[in-house]
This record gives structure tokens, sequence and C-alpha cells, in this order.
């Protein structure tokens, strides 16, 4: 039987369901602080405290994902300039979501729902609603990121979930992967070149000493990390790619489930549009 959800001080919330149990943080970016299955750790635990969404367990992308490039790109005719939103790094990173406060309405004894309204402004000028529902089970946690445009004009649009996953010397990931795309020295894609080049994660592989910041397309929508501590697999819808990173010397790697390309808005890269009324939608599913 599942716990009903409960309101922690500060605008924290808990979720259960049979031996999982997840803490989410919706004022600090929608994020998730933990997420736990009999007591392991299957997203990175956010320490106690945190105020940056870079060191929870989870956090979404809205409503674009990974980098564009110098915060520039046009769009129908028109040039936009977004804020450089990560200290000096050259590019904006991973959207408007993740540095906004978003609310929650709870939905079910093991059920949330967050939610983000953006007016306009701050260099993405369409109105969108977007929210975050979640779902704990006796199996595992669902995630469905939903993007909805609220303004009068045609908008890109994009998602993508920034999970953190415990890492140790034998972990070894899986996935299938048509290629991989190398970027420069700020990592925006350059080229494409074979998705085994760092690593043959089809058949299951650990990884190099170097950092690995990458996106993968042809990607199935399925992942297995399996460590000391145990398996934990992900499984996405709507997912066109997945971008990897894993920085040497650290504890945790991320594998984000992402609608496009980085700096799609500014390559011949695939991304999404939508109306008045329209709604994008991405699921990740994590079971372990």
């Amino acid at each position: 039987m599942c716990a009903r959800a409960e309101e922690l001080e500060h605008d924290n919330v808990i979720l259960r369901a049979g031996p999982w149990e997840a803490g989410l943080l919706p004022s600090l970016g929608g994020a998730i602080a933990y997420l736990t299955c009999d007591g392991r750790d299957v997203l990175r635990r956010a320490p106690e405290g945190v105020d940056d969404p870079l060191a929870t367990g989870c956090f979404p992308l809205v409503p674009y994902a990974n980098r564009i490039a110098h915060g520039r790109f046009s769009f129908a005719g028109e040039a936009h300039r977004l804020p450089l939103n990560f200290g000096d790094h050259p590019h904006s990173l991973h959207g408007i979501g993740w540095q906004s406060p978003w609310t929650t309405s709870m939905t079910g004894e093991a059920e949330a729902v967050m939610a983000l309204r953006h007016a306009g402004g701050g260099g993405w000028p369409w109105p969108f609603r977007a929210e975050q529902r979640l779902a704990l089970d006796d199996e595992g946690l669902t995630v469905s990121l939903l993007l909805m445009n609220e303004g009068d004009r045609t908008m890109p649009a994009g998602l993508g979930f920034h999970p953190y996953f415990p890492r140790d010397a034998s972990t070894r990931l899986t996935m299938s992967t048509r290629r991989m795309w190398e970027g420069d020295e700020t990592m925006i894609p350059t080229r494409s070149v074979a998705a085994d080049a760092l690593g043959d994660w089809s058949a299951g592989a650990g990884f190099p000493d170097r950092l690995i910041d990458n996106s993968f397309d042809g990607w199935t929508g399925h992942a297995t990390i399996d460590g000391a501590d145990g398996v934990t697999r992900i499984a996405a819808i709507g997912a066109r790619t997945v971008h990897l990173y894993v920085p040497p010397g650290e504890t945790f790697l991320c594998v984000e489930p992402v609608s496009h390309l980085p700096d799609a808005l500014n390559q011949d890269f695939a991304i999404d549009t939508l109306d008045l009324g329209e709604t994008l939608a991405l699921k990740m599913r994590i079971t372990s």
C-alpha cells in the first residue's frame, strides 16, 4: 500500500510506492532531489540544503535542451538573444525551466504534478506552460514532461531530462545508437562519427578516462546502467536523441533523453514547433 505523498517544509515533496521513494524540489527548478529503491540511490542524492539544480538527482530541460550557441538564434525571420545562463560559459544551456520555480499539485498517493508558466520575455518571447507529471509504482518512476504553446505565434519547442545516475569504477552502460556527434571546444556539434568512437556501448562498456559530453542520434530509447549496487534501466518515448555526460573523476553519469540535438535552432537538425494550444511530450521511465 502506497503511503500518502507528504509535503515538507521549503516546498519539498516526498512520494512513496512499494520499495520506491522520491523527493521533489519544485521551487528549485522542478528538480528531483533523490530516487531510491529499497534504500539504494537510483538517482544521485542531492545534499541537504541544496540550492543548485546542478547538484540534484534530475531536472527538466524546457523549452529547449542542451546548448544554443552564444545564446543567439533566428526563428521565423526574427533574431533572438537568450541570456548566457551558465557562469562564464559562452552558450545558453538547458532552457528556462531549470532556473525557474515550479508549483506543485498532488494528484494521488504516489503522484505529483509540477507546473511552470512562462509569460514570454527574457529572450524567449513565446508564452508557454510546462508540466512534469510524476508517478511512482512498485516497479519504478515515470515522468512525463509536457510543453504547451500559450501564445498566438508558432514557437520552436524542445524537451529533455537531465538525470544523474551513481557511477563507480565497475559501472557499465548498454545502449544502441546510430552515430555520435563530435563538438568543438565548447561542445557545439560539428560532425558525426561512429557511435562506438568513445566506447562500444551497444555491447555494454565502461568509460574512458576523459570527458564525454556528446549527443547520439538513432537511439532506440532504452539504456541500462549496471554498477556495483545494482542495475538501473531507462526507457524514453519522444526522444530523438540521447546526450551522454560522463566527467572524469566524478561519481555520476548522465544519460539524458532529449527531443533534439544541441544547437538545433542554428543548425540543420530536427526540432519541433508548436502552434497555439499544441503540446509536445517526452516520457522517461526509470526501473531497477
